[in-house]
């Protein structure tokens, strides 16, 4: 049995090691725009950090991070996404009631629900005949009058689905008749096409909470946010763990790459999508299979037929290169595939695909896997 210590020394590991490649958590490592940087060394130098943020947020972030998204609404300023979905379900989730959602999906969100009480619903997407993606089918047919939550991942991690406005309409159609919270949450919206956020369709029934991880690369600063109705915002506002604020540092980095997003985003989406091509290419000369294709998100999932993922993960591991297994998603899918991110530096997407061969035949002969988080 793995401890709470196990997971802490797998990733201190990784992290102590300054040469590591890191694809598996969807991070940007495409190096930060000098305006971004320069604001947070500016916030260092002042000795704005001496002092604690406003408990929502720096006005001025708040009033940005709305107007990007381009919804009605108020913003909770939190410790990254996480944190934010973690007040949601504090607020929303009790015994009795269920959060519903997709399999595969970014699991956090069912662990907090399950922390309130609630019973978590996941719906199976994982192959073609869906489309890998989430039907409002479906979902009518798992919603009832306990559903306190729809969890919806758009695009979706680990596949890089997306949904259109229609189908977004449609999931709202039924949280509003169940009397549900449709929770959109936004963290890749940035890589896909045609995105739109759900509070744009119906700012009463639905809200967004975005990450500055990933698109502009601040993972390790923790900063992201809640948007939603100014009576929503208010009510979970009182549910927040961050009620001295978040991160001063993390704020001002966060404010300024929202500043030059256009410019930078412009970057980003040619590196990635570079990145993405060319390991797909490596995938499927390797036998390999790319699930979706395009990914509307950071990453690539990779069929892994015939193959162990822990076993491929644990081969590039040993090459200096972090990619994720499936099981850190599903439980119910996750022997099937690896998760390669790709906002990375160009070297290093081709140090992937270079040793892509080389990791697939250690991985056929490995039988001494450690445990993997």
């Amino acid at each position: 049995m793995t401890t709470a210590e196990d997971r802490n020394r797998y990733f201190d590991a990784l992290s102590a090691d300054d040469t590591l490649i890191w694809m598996g958590q969807n991070t940007n490592h495409i190096p930060a725009h000098p305006e971004v940087t320069e604001a947070m060394i500016a916030a260092i130098r002042s000795g704005a950090f001496n002092a604690y943020a406003p408990p929502l947020g720096f006005e001025s972030l708040r009033a940005a991070i709305v107007a990007d998204l381009g919804v009605a609404g108020r913003a909770l300023v939190t410790e990254g996404g996480v944190n934010a979905l973690a007040t949601l379900c504090r607020a929303r989730c009790r015994p009795g009631t269920t959060l519903v959602t997709s399999d595969p999906t970014w699991k956090w969100p069912g662990l907090f629900a399950r922390q309130q009480g609630a019973e978590v619903v996941e719906l199976p997407i994982f192959g073609p005949e869906t489309g890998y993606k989430l039907t409002p089918d479906m979902l009518r047919r798992a919603v009832d009058g306990r559903c306190a939550l729809i969890y919806l991942v758009d695009p979706n991690n680990p596949l890089g689905t997306t949904y259109t406005a229609e189908e977004i309409g449609d999931f709202l159609q039924i949280a509003r008749e169940s009397g549900a919270l449709l929770v959109h949450d936004c963290t890749y919206r940035d890589f896909a096409e045609g995105h739109v956020p759900a509070p744009r369709l119906d700012p009463e029934n639905a809200v967004c909470s975005v990450s500055f991880s990933k698109w502009l690369g601040l993972a390790g600063m923790r900063v992201g946010a809640l948007v939603g109705a100014p009576a929503l915002i208010e009510e979970v506002s009182g549910y927040a763990s961050s009620i001295l604020g978040a991160g001063v540092v993390a704020q001002r980095g966060a404010e300024a790459g929202l500043r030059v997003k256009a410019e930078w985003m412009e970057t980003v989406l040619r590196i990635n999508r570079a990145n993405q091509e060319a390991v797909k290419a490596a995938a499927e000369a390797a036998g390999l299979s790319v699930l979706v294709w395009p990914s509307q998100a950071n990453f690539l999932c990779l069929g892994t037929t015939g193959l162990a993922p822990e076993a491929l993960v644990e081969a590039f591991r040993r090459r200096g290169i972090m990619i994720r297994q499936g099981t850190y998603h599903t439980a119910r899918f996750g022997h099937s595939f690896v998760k390669v991110s790709t906002t990375v530096p160009e070297a290093w997407a081709v140090r992937f695909c270079a040793e892509l061969p080389g990791a697939i035949a250690a991985a056929r002969s490995l039988t001494d896997i450690p445990a993997l988080f």
